[in-house]
């Protein structure tokens, strides 16, 4: 069997119109699959050099497949199981900036370059003060992205009409703006003159994002029946779901340069990032820390598990439309399909999410997750949010469950960790509630939430007593 490669597939010749940084499982599973599909349907035509961030990654094994790889999209669709695969052939070029610094920037004097798109995790934003010398290649990506803009402005004298759409897309608030700033930062550390300052922030437009779309990456419980049914050998073939956000704060410009509209997909363009992302951390993220503890204790393992248990939907229904939505900046109808889009992805067979991968963190999760929601609710309806607070509930008894080798289930920050292990060999409940609801840690005084401490007593003592299952009818119309 032949491994996929331009021998087998007929690739199509498009100009390199975007510099990817990164050439991870999430950005060909996402970022490159759109490219794909604007050129398909819509008149893009373009292609992308991809930029190996880190000294070692996996360009060469991209290479040996000539940028080509399968992506397989699966999932739930209007109630449907869907299994959907594409060959992506929008990558076309490969530059390690540590091994080809004078070919990676060369890359920037192409004429019909317009995007630079990244991925680099959480940790790629970030300045790196040593970073000052553009004569080889920089550790940071801020700083790579800098030399390769400084030789643009320099090869095209400054001209403005030759800036770039900067978009990043790394998991963290507002990334273009602290993108932007860093540049900045870092510009005046290498004493850059006014006028490339200038170009850098008026010639170049920098975008905020928010993606989402959960990509398990490669299939291999899946390869042998893949590689028979395709015909082919692949390397780089990565798996995706298929529902999919991208949501572009900034410009409304970038529409002029990609066909958004045309190519169907499910891209906002806005010029407020901040109620998507209040509505996927509430809703999506939130479901998944609202509900782990009571799922677990309730016999549960995984996500698309506890969608098949009526109790548990039940009630994860009734936390998001009473407690959650009423929080969220946004008309009714799109919160309502993004939910909607959540509980089908939550009950996608193809992919089994595990609760206790899920449970890392979990005290920090829950204040930044849930918390919020209930406040508000509390605020709007001087009612105690009952979902939440239950969950709360919940999660404090999760912390008492050991491994079988005496260590904790849950893993967490070792204050927290230390913490729950002093707490729980006391076994007193009303201490437990009165010390963890107490912490600085929540950034919240829950004494202003009359009768919260008590109903989070009041649940872990019915979770105690009568188990996850019970206590839920007991206290839930399900």
């Amino acid at each position: 069997m032949k491994t996929l490669n331009q021998d087998i597939y007929n690739r199509k010749q498009r100009p390199i119109k975007v510099i990817q940084f990164g050439e991870g499982n999430f950005l060909r599973a996402f970022i490159d699959y759109f490219f794909q599909e604007f050129n398909e349907t819509g008149d893009f035509d373009g292609n992308i050099c991809v930029v190996q961030p880190l000294e070692f990654g996996r360009i060469q094994e991209l290479q040996k497949q000539d940028g080509l790889y399968t992506l397989l999209m699966e999932g739930i669709q209007n109630g449907h199981t869907v299994s959907n695969k594409k060959i992506i052939d929008v990558l076309d070029k490969f530059i390690n900036p540590y091994t080809q610094f004078e070919e990676y920037l060369k890359q920037a004097e192409n004429d019909q370059l317009q995007l630079i798109i990244s991925n680099t995790t959480e940790a790629g934003i970030v300045l790196d003060s040593n970073d000052i010398d553009d004569t080889h290649v920089s550790n940071s990506f801020p700083g790579k992205l800098l030399s390769f803009l400084k030789h643009r402005y320099d090869f095209y004298q400054g001209s403005f009409e030759k800036g770039l759409l900067i978009v990043p897309c790394e998991l963290i608030d507002y990334n273009g703006s602290q993108l932007k700033e860093i540049l900045n930062t870092l510009s005046k550390l290498r004493n850059y003159n006014d006028g490339f300052i200038h170009w850098l922030n008026h010639a170049n437009t920098f975008y905020n994002t928010l993606v989402d779309r959960i990509v398990p990456g490669y299939p291999k419980d899946q390869i042998e029946q893949l590689q028979n049914e395709n015909q082919y050998i692949d390397n780089n073939i990565v798996k995706g779901e298929i529902f999919h956000l991208w949501v572009i704060e900034g410009d409304p410009k970038i529409k002029e340069v990609l066909p958004i509209e045309q190519s169907k997909l499910n891209i906002v363009v806005t010029d407020n990032v901040k109620p998507y992302k209040e509505r996927k951390v509430k809703i999506l993220n939130g479901s998944h820390t609202c509900m782990v503890p009571i799922a677990y204790q309730y016999g549960v393992v995984a996500v698309n598990e506890m969608m098949h248990v009526d109790g548990l939907k039940n009630f994860l229904n009734a936390f998001l439309k009473e407690e959650v939505w009423p929080s969220i900046d946004l008309p009714l109808e799109e919160k309502e399909s993004f939910t909607n889009a959540v509980m089908e992805r939550f009950a996608n067979p193809t992919i089994h999410h595990e609760l206790l991968t899920i449970s890392l963190n979990s005290m920090t999760k829950y204040k930044t997750r849930v918390l919020p929601s209930a406040i508000d609710y509390y605020q709007k309806n001087e009612q105690l949010p009952k979902h939440a607070l239950f969950s709360l509930a919940s999660l404090f008894m999760l912390y008492r469950l050991k491994k079988d080798d005496g260590s904790m289930l849950v893993q967490d920050n070792p204050e927290f960790i230390e913490m729950w292990e002093k707490l729980w060999t006391k076994e007193n409940i009303k201490e437990i509630v009165h010390t963890v609801m107490s912490l600085d840690h929540w950034g919240y005084n829950f004494d202003q939430m009359k009768g919260s401490k008590d109903a989070v007593e009041k649940y872990m003592n019915d979770i105690q007593a009568l188990g996850m299952k019970a206590a839920l009818e007991k206290n839930f119309n399900l």
